[in-house]
C-alpha cells in the first residue's frame, strides 16, 4: 500500500512539473504578444519587442530588443531602446488573478529626450499613459486567455546603467548625453492588491520621467550646452578673423593688380 502511495505521489509531482514546464514555456509568446499589442494602446506610440527567452527551471525571462517610438510631432527616430530586460516571475501566481513578478531589471536603456514646442517627448508619452489609465478604470474589466485583464504586483523594478541623449533643433547634428540615475521601485501594485498593466506602467514611467528631468541630468546638459556655446562662439570669432584676413589679402592683391595696370598704360 505504501508503495502505491509513493508511486501516486511521484506521479502527481511529475504531472505538476509537466504543467509548470508547459505553462512557463508558453509564457514567452504571451509576453511578446502583450507588449506588442497592448504597449501601443497604452503609450500611443510604436512599441516593439524582439523576442523573449524563458528559463523553464528558474521562471526567469529575458526580453530582447525593446523599442519605444516617439510620439507624433517629434523628429528623433525613437524615445527609448533597451537591449535586455530581465524578468523573474512567480510561476505559482500565473493562474491567479494577480501575477506576481519578483523582479524586473532594465539594463542599459538608451533614452532620447527631445524638447520641442515648449514640451518634450517623454512628457507627451506620460500624458498618453495617464489617459490610458483613466480609460482603463472607466471600462469594464476584460479577461482573456492571454492574460489581458489580469493584475500585476511587481516586487522590485530596477533600471541601471542608462544613458540620456538630448535632442533639440538648435543642436543640429551635435549630441549631448548624460548618465541616467539608477531607479529602484518596490512593491508596485501592492497597496491595491495588484495593479493593471497600464497603472503599473504609469507608475514606472512617472519615475523614469522624474529621473530624466532630475538635477543630475539637467545640470550635465546645461554644462554641455554652455561649453558648446563657448566653442561655437570661439569658432564664430575664428571664422570672422579668417574672413577679415581673406579680405585684407584680397584687397592687397587687388591693389597690386591696379598698380600693374597703371604701369602698363604709363599712368
Amino acid at each position: 500500500m505504501k508503495k502505491w502511495i509513493l508511486f501516486g505521489i511521484s506521479g502527481l509531482i511529475i504531472i505538476i512539473a509537466i504543467v509548470l514546464i508547459v505553462g512557463i514555456s508558453n509564457l514567452g509568446p504571451i509576453i511578446k504578444k502583450a507588449v506588442n499589442t497592448y504597449g501601443p494602446d497604452i503609450t500611443k506610440t510604436e512599441v516593439r519587442l524582439g523576442d523573449v527567452r524563458i528559463s523553464i527551471f528558474s521562471g526567469e525571462a529575458k526580453l530582447n530588443d525593446l523599442f519605444l517610438g516617439n510620439p507624433k510631432g517629434f523628429k528623433a527616430p525613437q524615445a527609448m531602446s533597451v537591449g535586455s530586460v530581465f524578468v523573474n516571475v512567480d510561476e505559482a501566481s500565473l493562474a491567479k488573478e494577480t501575477v506576481v513578478i519578483d523582479k524586473i531589471e532594465v539594463v542599459r536603456p538608451e533614452i532620447t529626450y527631445e524638447k520641442a514646442r515648449g514640451t518634450d517627448n517623454f512628457k507627451t508619452i506620460l500624458n498618453n499613459v495617464t489617459q490610458s489609465v483613466s480609460a482603463d478604470k472607466g471600462s469594464a474589466k476584460r479577461t482573456t486567455e492571454d492574460g489581458q485583464g489580469k493584475k500585476v504586483l511587481i516586487r522590485d523594478f530596477i533600471v541601471r546603467d542608462g544613458k540620456v541623449n538630448l535632442a533639440m533643433s538648435l543642436l543640429g547634428d551635435r549630441s549631448i548625453s548624460a548618465s541616467l540615475p539608477d531607479i529602484h521601485l518596490k512593491d508596485i501594485g501592492k497597496e491595491q492588491e495588484g495593479a493593471s498593466p497600464a497603472e503599473a506602467f504609469n507608475e514606472i514611467f512617472a519615475a523614469l520621467y522624474q529621473k530624466i528631468t532630475s538635477p543630475a541630468v539637467t545640470e550635465t546638459f546645461n554644462q554641455e550646452l554652455k561649453a558648446m556655446g563657448k566653442s561655437i562662439e570661439a569658432a564664430k570669432e575664428d571664422a570672422e578673423k579668417q574672413l577679415e584676413t581673406v579680405k585684407e589679402e584680397a584687397q592687397k592683391e587687388l591693389g597690386e593688380v591696379e598698380d600693374k595696370v597703371k604701369g602698363l598704360f604709363g599712368k
